[in-house]
């Protein structure tokens, strides 16, 4: 892989690194004002920290894959 295509792997890494501290905030918020219980704000908190999850779970696989392209320069 050239050096810009791991330049712009590094660029969305931190693009998306970005999105999900908003997406924490956003959860952080939602999880101030949410009752406990199966109200419409505990569904969408929940809905929400999976997504966290799953975001996290992509960037965790975009760092290796950089990682391990790094070390083939």
């Amino acid at each position: 892989m050239t050096e810009p295509h791991l330049d712009e792997l590094e660029q969305q890494e931190q693009s998306l690194s970005a999105a999900r501290r908003r997406l924490h905030d956003v959860i952080d918020f939602v999880r101030a004002g949410s009752p406990s219980g199966r109200s419409p704000q505990g569904e969408q908190l929940r809905y929400l920290e999976g997504k966290e999850r799953e975001l996290s779970g992509l960037l965790r696989v975009l760092h290796g894959l950089i990682d391990a392209l790094r070390g083939r320069r």
